[in-house]
């Protein structure tokens, strides 16, 4: 079983498996990334549609391995709580960070910067970092809980949905002018390392205090609804891909749920 050999590679620590868990979601964002050394000029079409495989993925983990599992462990209103304030968390993030939708194939709106390709593309980068939070934040809650099936499932939901997220913030940089492909690959994997220390902060927190169980699960997926509907949805939608970008987002739906019942 996977899990058999999860615990024999990494003990039974749980704030252990949650920096295993930030690290392998890291590693597939670092994959991502990379891809665009051999695919660094992909189609609007392709990557809108990896895009919507993304937020399937993000949309029935958010369910699956979250919000259900959440209310089993302290019922509905925590989990509503914990959502709400997930979403309060990011929409407040927006606000930080001005709300910019980058076409990563080389169309960047203006947002009155001297120097709008540039100026877009970093706070695309800022944003998508600041959206990995919650999903590096919902790995080590689940694996703070204590199941592990649903915390494995959770954790290949997120590292897959990473691959597209890596390739588009790589791609981002690369035709916003910031210099050769090897660091452009570099901007995308740097997105992603925020998901390891918050991954081993909600497997601690988790553990230190395990009330908090349900709000932190409503908690992180809130925040994965919020990403999905704010900025991955009207991103895909925007440049005349919508059948693409949706058949990819119900792939993604059903990928996430055969992999939550192989691994249960």
């Amino acid at each position: 079983m996977v899990e058999e050999l999860f615990v024999k590679l990494v003990g039974r620590n749980r704030v252990v498996w949650g920096l295993a868990g930030g690290i392998i979601i890291a590693a597939l964002n670092t994959f991502g990334a990379l891809l665009v050394l051999l695919w660094n000029d992909p189609s609007e079409r392709a990557l809108d549609s990896a895009l919507g495989f993304a937020a399937g993925v993000m949309l029935s983990a958010s369910f699956t391995s979250l919000i259900l599992p959440g209310i089993e462990a302290g019922g509905v209103i925590p989990v509503v709580v914990g959502l709400s304030l997930g979403v309060l968390a990011l929409d407040q993030a927006d606000q930080w960070v001005p709300h910019v939708h980058v076409v990563v194939t080389g169309d960047v709106r203006e947002n009155g910067s001297t120097d709008p390709r540039t100026a877009s593309v970093l706070l695309f980068i800022v944003a998508i970092t600041l959206h990995n939070m919650p999903e590096g934040l919902a790995v080590g809650v689940g694996f703070g809980a204590g199941n592990l099936a649903d915390a494995l499932a959770l954790t290949l939901a997120i590292g897959i949905q990473n691959v597209p997220e890596g390739l588009a913030v790589s791609i981002a940089a690369r035709n916003a002018g910031f210099g050769s492909l090897f660091y452009a690959a570099v901007a995308g994997i740097r997105a992603g390392l925020v998901e390891i220390p918050l991954a081993v902060f909600g497997a601690f927190a988790v553990q230190a205090a395990m009330p908090l169980l349900p709000y932190a699960m409503g908690f992180a997926a809130g925040g994965m609804l919020f990403v999905i509907s704010d900025e991955i949805v009207p991103e895909t939608h925007a440049r005349g891909n919508e059948r693409a970008a949706t058949l990819g987002m119900m792939l993604g739906v059903v990928v996430m749920l055969y992999l939550d019942v192989a691994l249960a």
